[in-house]
């Protein structure tokens, strides 16, 4: 027990004789000697913990109990009236031996209290509500005597208390105290039968252990008046050291306060209370102390003493300790491995360096730190870096994240140097408190130093395959941030290590990806000045960052002064795709240069894409705008084979689709052309000057999870509703701007060309003047 200091008031009560000790301990010798030898290490708990305990004062005299507590109140089904006979008492609660025979005259346990006998360590059966709650955890329902459902063994000791109420004796004893405690495992009647008795009587036995304390509140601080010999053998304070004396002296350095605060709560409001907490024997050693308090009363409801029960279970608090290290543990390892594969994930999919730099350090903030910077080396030697991404557990805080900012330590940039010379992490276990130790000579620098509250931090290198990267540093903060351990770094170089396979990608990934794009637009042509055109282009590459595809376009002026304008998309977005294109573009300018008509050029195409096998399947339009008329007039033909069809705006602002004679894509269908009748057909029209024509590829109406047929129509009306005499750079650049998707998944290609108004001293031939146009 550890009985706080304030709790008692002043009274006069003289400490008890040595009458109740040899009382005591006789009982207890009886009892171990007629139930067994008891074992010197029990194997088994006494009580069942948390159990409440029954409390009962008797008044010798005249036999009756004149105060009992809720919990011995509640263990009848029927109301009690005090004062109350003890047997009737016994015969309310259905009080039984363990067999569940009803006791007669004297032999009850609670009969021989009230005679003034000390009784230790009985076994009975209580067949009422019970002090145990059942297997739902709540209290057993009633049932009739003798019912294992609501049966409770509980052990029953008691003992006069006359030194304790008359010091000198003067008087026999007018009060006896008997105190019923609940045992674990309690139903006589389980499915071994008789063996669970003795099993229980052996448990019984083992409970006389118990440690017993009365303490008196109306003498001042509470002190104890009474220890039975366990509480000595547990404790190693002899009585002659207790009596007297408070129970806090039990308390120590590691007493938990907030237990001691309750119980001292409890005290002052008379009610029971049971805690565990850490106590100290006579030698120092802790232990794990299981304290039941019960106030007792007189017959007026007038507080008499305190009973305290005390247990040692240091070895289930150390075990409960153990399972909840276990489960901490298993707990940290899983979110470990979920931070692992989280940022697996998350870093797999940087598409480039700086992306998979700033991953990093928003997965370990706050995870495993409160700042987190990298840099990538600028030379071998690490000192040079580059600030690629920095994080922070406050926003504040990452404004001062800079290179050469309050982060620059001695001791971490030492640290720094090694980590990438030797390839390990290193910690920095303390980090200077003040700023002005950490930069002396720069108020600024240190004054920033001291707003991020450094603590501790960890170096690690930025690995990847065999070669350093750059350089990881770690930081936690006061007040809240923990001090760094080699656990951690073993995490953090974990980490560290899927972060710089993910930079060392993304590194290879852009190399690979210039060249693409170098390849990409040596594809593409410059676009021509064509006298009475203007033109205007545009390629986007999708979302797969390969800035590679089969998306292409082409404006081929004729030596007879037609014109030919030609838009495809070969299937695929790579590299193969992008050769393919460069091949077909080069085979369509080579026809359409003979002068041929846009259905054998593309039926030409369609035979050499099959015979050569240049690539899978891909689309085209080919349109021929001819030499002008007399009155600027054009004649455009096309044709198409399994493109979008263009969109042609008359200078009245009225739209056309191209979509006459459609044919299928080039390569999907074997021998098309070569079969009698099977060849592609041209559609003509004549367009006035001011004409416009617009091409495009899918990748702005084929969007996933869209409608194609809604996203054609808004290229459409986007298209009408721009000003009549729009020039190209204008139309491409208002179509990408309302039309393009959020995400582009595919590659894009628009080409408009407009037919412009032309003198006459224009008409002589190609590349004598032209409007303006950019590709």
């Amino acid at each position: 027990m550890t009985w706080d200091h304030d709790l008692g008031t002043a009274g006069a009560a003289g400490p008890p004789g040595d009458a109740v000790d040899r009382a005591v301990d006789q009982a207890v010798a009886t009892s171990t000697e007629s139930l067994g030898e008891q074992p010197s290490t029990p194997a088994m708990p006494h009580v069942r913990a948390g159990s409440q305990v029954a409390v009962l004062m008797i008044d010798v005299a005249e036999r009756r109990i004149v105060y009992a507590n809720a919990t011995a109140i509640e263990l009848s089904r029927d109301p009690i009236r005090l004062p109350i006979g003890v047997a009737e008492w016994t015969e309310a609660v259905r009080l039984t031996d363990l067999d569940g025979t009803a006791w007669t005259g004297e032999e009850s346990p609670l009969a021989q209290v009230a005679a003034g006998e000390t009784v230790s360590g009985v076994p009975v059966a209580v067949h009422g509500p019970g002090l145990l709650p059942d297997a739902t955890g709540a209290a057993a329902d009633s049932g009739a005597a003798g019912s294992t459902a609501s049966t409770t063994l509980v052990w029953v000791t008691g003992f006069p208390l006359e030194d304790a109420l008359d010091p000198e004796g003067a008087r026999p004893a007018a009060r006896a105290l008997a105190v019923l405690l609940p045992l674990a495992d309690s139903h006589p009647d389980g499915p071994q039968g008789r063996s669970s008795i003795e099993f229980l009587r052996d448990r019984a036995v083992l409970a006389t252990e118990m440690s017993f304390t009365i303490s008196d509140p109306l003498r001042e601080d509470d002190p104890l008046a009474w220890v039975n010999p366990s509480f000595t053998r547990l404790t190693g304070y002899p009585l002659d050291e207790v009596v007297g004396r408070n129970c806090r002296f039990l308390q120590g350095p590691n007493t938990d306060r907030g237990s001691v605060r309750r119980m001292r709560e409890a005290l002052r409001a008379q009610e029971p209370i049971t805690e565990v907490l850490l106590n100290y024997r006579r030698d120092g050693t802790a232990f794990w102390n299981q304290i039941t308090i019960s106030p007792v009363h007189d017959g007026d409801g007038a507080l008499v003493n305190f009973v305290g029960v005390q247990n040692d279970v240091t070895e289930r608090v150390v075990v409960e300790q153990e399972r909840r290290a276990a489960l901490a543990d298993a707990e940290e390892a899983r979110a470990q491995l979920q931070l692992l594969a989280e940022a697996t994930t998350q870093m797999t999919a940087a598409l480039d360096v700086a992306d998979a730099c700033t991953r990093f350090a928003s997965i370990v903030v706050p995870e495993l730190a409160d700042l987190c910077t990298v840099d990538l080396l600028d030379v071998p030697d690490g000192r040079n870096r580059e600030r690629m991404a920095a994080a922070a557990r406050a926003a504040d805080d990452e404004k001062l994240l800079g290179r050469t900012g309050p982060l620059r330590l001695a001791q971490v940039e030492e640290q720094a140097v090694a980590a990438i010379r030797n390839g390990r992490p290193y910690l920095v276990g303390g980090l200077p408190e003040d700023g002005a130790d950490a930069h002396p000579g720069d108020p600024d620098t240190a004054g920033d130093y001291d707003s991020l509250r450094l603590r501790s931090a960890m170096v690690v290198p930025l690995r990847g395959r065999g070669r350093a990267l750059g350089l990881i540093t770690l930081y936690t903060q006061y007040p809240y941030g923990r001090r760094y351990t080699q656990r951690d770094l073993h995490l953090v170089a974990d980490l560290a290590g899927r972060a710089g396979l993910a930079v060392d990608n993304a590194r290879l990934y852009e190399v690979e990806r210039e060249a693409a794009a170098t390849l990409q637009h040596s594809l593409l042509p410059a676009l021509p000045d064509v006298p009475g055109l203007s033109v205007a282009a545009r390629y986007l590459v999708g979302a797969d960052g390969n800035q590679v595809g089969g998306d292409w376009y082409d404006v081929l002026p004729m030596p007879n002064g037609a014109v030919g304008a030609a838009v495809g998309d070969v299937v695929g977005h790579d590299l193969s795709a992008a050769a393919a294109m460069g091949q077909l573009r080069g085979v369509l300018r080579s026809y359409a240069w003979g002068g041929d008509g846009p259905g054998p050029v593309l039926d030409r195409c369609d035979q050499l894409v099959q015979g050569l096998d240049i690539a899978a399947m891909a689309t085209a339009v080919y349109v021929r705008l001819e030499p002008p008329q007399a009155d600027g007039s054009r004649t455009l033909t096309y044709a198409n084979a399994g493109h979008p069809p263009p969109l042609l705006r008359c200078p009245d602002g009225s739209l056309v689709r191209l979509e006459e004679h459609r044919s299928p894509m080039l390569g999907a269908v074997p021998e098309f052309g070569h079969a009698a009748g099977a060849h592609r057909d041209d559609a003509s029209m004549t367009v006035a000057p001011g004409t416009l024509v617009v091409f495009y590829t899918d990748g702005l109406t084929d969007i996933v999870g869209e409608d194609a047929d809604a996203r054609t129509t808004l290229l459409e009306e986007t298209l009408a509703g721009l000003p009549v005499g729009a020039d190209p750079e204008t139309v491409v650049e208002r179509l990408l701007e309302v039309c393009l998707p959020e995400r582009l998944d595919d590659d894009v290609a628009l080409l408009a060309v407009r037919v412009d108004e032309q003198d006459v001293g224009e008409r002589g031939g190609p590349g004598t003047a032209g409007g303006r146009h950019r590709g």
